[in-house]
């Protein structure tokens, strides 16, 4: 399944693709790279999200701030939106590995297999990793 789509003759091209593959508690890698996102999106780039392995926790619905008051992700999420950010993908084989539903999450990503995500990231100027 193509990630692109055609316009004006040509396909688009993002400019930056987040890879999140950390849970949401436990290290501030997911925060950070949620951070990154709002960054890029507030100079005006494009910015895709790419939720794998771990990743797709950070999307359960009904979680809390973490240990010793660790910052929550998902006001951050939820700001994804106000920002422009809305080419959200999530690596399908997780979702199943962790018996997850689109029902389950606070976001409606776009679920991809192997190919899939094998030509998102090829259509991205720049692919960063948290």
């Amino acid at each position: 399944m193509p990630y692109l789509e055609e316009q004006n003759g040509c396909s688009t091209k993002g400019d930056i693709l987040l890879v999140l593959r950390h849970a949401p508690h436990g290290s501030s890698w997911l925060r950070e790279g949620l951070d990154i996102a709002l960054v890029g999106a507030a100079f005006d780039r494009d910015v895709s999200l790419l939720f794998m392995g771990e990743g797709v926790l950070a999307l359960l619905s009904g979680q809390q701030a973490g240990a010793l008051g660790q910052k929550g992700t998902h006001p951050t999420l939820q700001m994804l939106e106000m920002y422009d950010i809305d080419a959200l993908f999530v690596e399908q084989r997780a979702m199943e590995r962790y018996g997850l539903v689109q029902e389950d999450l606070i976001l409606a990503p776009q679920g991809l297999e192997e190919a899939g995500m094998a030509d998102l990231i090829k259509h991205h100027d720049l692919v960063l990793t948290f």
